[in-house]
C-alpha cells in the first residue's frame, strides 16, 4: 500500500484494489460507531475514507468514465426516455387486475414535469448545519442500530480517494448499477447536499446527507435525479408513488439505493 494507516485499527489486511490498494478489517468491529468517528476526524490527514462494504468486492476503477459524463445532458436524455416509457402507466388510473389476496399497486401519477426540470438547487450551509462528516457518523450509527442484519456480514474498509463520491467508482460493488453515472450523481450530490457514501454492501448503496432539501418543490426535482440512477428502491421496490417518494426526501438525512 502507498498510504499510512491510522493507529487503533482492529485486525485487518491490505487488499489490492484500484491503484493504491485498500485496507479491510477481518470482521466488522464491535465498536464501529466510535471507530468511525475517529477515522473521520483523521480523514483529512490520512486521505482515507471509511466505508462499510462486502468482503472481497471486486475492484475496477470507473473514475475516467465518471469524469467523462456530462451529467445534465445524460439526465435530460434519460428523463425523456423514462417519461416516454412510463407515461402509459401514469396516465391510466385503473389498476391492473391482480390475483385474489394480492394488494394492487397504488396508482402513480409520476413526476409533475413534462420535460427535464434540471438539477435540484443546492442547500446552503447554515450555522447549525452538520458537517458532512458529522452527518455520516450519525447515519452509520442509525443504520447499525436499525438494520444490523443487513450489515452484519460487511467489513470496514479504508479507501484512498479524492472524495467520498468516488468510492463506488473505485470498488465495483454491484454489476447491475450504472457505476459511472451513479458516481457522477454522487459527486453532484456531495457538492449540493453534503452527501457522503457510507456503505456499499452487496447490491445496495447507503448515503448520508448533511443538507437535504427542505421543501417539496426541491424534493420533487431531486426525486427525478434519484429515479434516473436506475435504482429499484426508488418508487418500484417497495411500491411507492412518485409524490410519496418525493415527499419522503424532505429533510431526510440518509438515502438508500438498491439494484437487482
Amino acid at each position: 500500500m502507498t498510504f499510512t494507516l491510522p493507529d487503533g485499527l482492529p485486525p485487518g489486511r491490505s487488499e489490492p484494489a484500484g491503484s493504491a490498494g485498500i485496507w479491510v478489517s477481518n470482521e466488522l468491529p464491535e465498536d464501529i460507531e466510535r471507530l468511525w468517528g475517529l477515522l473521520l476526524e483523521k480523514q483529512e490527514a490520512t486521505g482515507l475514507f471509511p466505508l462499510l462494504c462486502w468482503p472481497g468486492s471486486p475492484a475496477r476503477s470507473h473514475l475516467a468514465e465518471a469524469d467523462a459524463i456530462r451529467l445534465e445532458c445524460v439526465l435530460d436524455a434519460g428523463f425523456v426516455a423514462y417519461r416516454r416509457r412510463r407515461l402509459p402507466f401514469w396516465s391510466n388510473p385503473t389498476p391492473e387486475e391482480v390475483p385474489e389476496g394480492v394488494e394492487p399497486w397504488p396508482h402513480d401519477p409520476g413526476p409533475p414535469f413534462e420535460s427535464w426540470p434540471g438539477l435540484a438547487p443546492p442547500v446552503a450551509v447554515e450555522a447549525d448545519s452538520p458537517s458532512p462528516a458529522q452527518a455520516a457518523g450519525c447515519t452509520v450509527a442509525h443504520l447499525l442500530d436499525t438494520g444490523w442484519h443487513e450489515f452484519k456480514d460487511c467489513r470496514l474498509a479504508l479507501v484512498p480517494a479524492r472524495r467520498s463520491a468516488d468510492l463506488p467508482a473505485l470498488l465495483e460493488w454491484s454489476s447491475e448499477a450504472p457505476v459511472p453515472l451513479v458516481s457522477a450523481l454522487l459527486r453532484s450530490w456531495e457538492d449540493r447536499f453534503g452527501a457522503q457514501v457510507v456503505s456499499a454492501c452487496r447490491n445496495s448503496l447507503r448515503v448520508s446527507v448533511a443538507r437535504p432539501p427542505q421543501n417539496l418543490q426541491d424534493a420533487e426535482v431531486l426525486a427525478c435525479e434519484h429515479l434516473l440512477s436506475t435504482a429499484q428502491s426508488i418508487v418500484d421496490d417497495p411500491a411507492t408513488t412518485f409524490p410519496d417518494y418525493a415527499a419522503s426526501l424532505v429533510g431526510r438525512s440518509d438515502w438508500w439505493f438498491w439494484w437487482d
